[in-house]
């Protein structure tokens, strides 16, 4: 605030985990009675995120501003802002996608567009030591499987674009334990809040397939039963790479040797251990992997969830876009 003294400031708090749209719609009434022309997101992914949907919605021609995540038409313009990180862990400080939540249709849904990079982003490793260590957990979590959605699919030749990937993931690895024990060593938290940046801000993904499966079916997962994000992508990662072991043998076998140094075994063997490696560093952070850690309503959740990505036309996620609703529901059943 001392920063902005010279500046007209009209503040707006409270914005949810998983930005809420009923409240993102009381912010929008300020913009507009306040006539707002530049935005300020202080905070971590939900609030950065809710203030791209802010920024789209300011500008936006429609009546219902959910059609932005709905209709998800290509949207072209949206008000300048910028943001002060609190909380390493989505890369929206970096990219220009957001997901916004609805509690009144349990849905989460992603949008974005070239509109919505930031202006300018300011990222302080200091903000580390004041972060709870549950969310330290999920951040380190969310950044490792954003490198695992654009890494963990099959050879294609880009071996720079690995590299990268393996060194972001072998980073978040080496500065977990000791940022997890310690939030104010400087050196862990900024390599740390550096990493999650460097996951999601587009760099790794050039050139290479992507998946982003286990981030669809987690929104459904948050969206029912507000299971922190980075958790529900600790939930179903495992089992998405078990369930298309085939498909994705090759790399996960690259990964247990480079990331993990597993030297034993053929082909098969060794994308296994990658698989169980995975969950366990997941344990590691006091992570837990299935559903009912979680919750004792789970029963008919498979369904519900391969139903809703039947409604929207989700006939073909994942890599290879071979994955159905009925894979789906498969998954997240080896999830409970």
């Amino acid at each position: 605030m001392n920063a902005l003294s010279e500046h007209k400031v009209v503040e707006f708090g409270g914005i949810p985990p998983n930005p809420e749209y009923s409240v993102l719609m009381e912010a929008l009434k300020v913009i507009k009675e306040e006539k707002i022309d530049f935005l300020l997101a202080v905070g971590g992914g939900s609030v950065i995120d809710g203030t791209k949907f802010l920024s789209a919605a300011a500008l936006f021609d429609g009546e219902e501003p959910w059609d932005i995540m709905t209709k998800r038409a290509p949207i072209n313009k949206g008000m300048p802002f910028g943001t002060v990180l609190t909380l390493p862990a989505t890369g929206s400080e970096m990219n220009s996608g957001f997901v916004i939540n609805r509690e009144e249709t349990k849905e989460k849904l992603s949008a974005g567009g070239d509109a919505f990079y930031p202006q300018f982003s300011i990222l302080d490793p200091e903000v580390v030591k004041s972060i709870p260590q549950r969310q330290i957990a999920n951040g380190i979590a969310d950044a490792y499987t954003h490198v695992l959605e654009q890494y963990m699919t099959y050879p294609m030749g880009g071996l720079l674009q690995d590299r990268f990937a393996e060194g972001i993931l072998q980073t978040l690895i080496e500065i977990a334990p000791v940022v997890m024990k310690d939030s104010s060593d400087y050196k862990a938290a900024s390599n740390f809040m550096w990493s999650c940046t460097m996951a999601l801000n587009g760099l790794i993904s050039k050139g290479v397939p992507e998946d982003w499966a286990t981030h669809m079916m987690g929104h459904e997962l948050t969206a029912l039963f507000g299971i922190d994000h980075a958790r529900t992508l600790a939930i179903l990662a495992p089992n998405h790479f078990l369930y298309n072991f085939e498909a994705k043998k090759a790399k996960l076998a690259q990964y247990a040797e480079r990331v993990w140094n597993v030297t034993e075994g053929d082909e098969d063997q060794k994308a296994k251990v990658g698989i169980k490696k995975t969950e366990e560093f997941f344990h590691s952070l006091g992570i837990k992997t299935k559903l009912s850690e979680y919750t004792d309503n789970y029963e008919g959740v498979a369904e519900e969830i391969a139903k809703r990505f039947t409604d929207r036309k989700w006939f073909g996620l994942g890599e290879n876009r071979s994955l159905k609703p009925e894979d789906v529901k498969k998954i997240v059943e080896m999830s409970h």
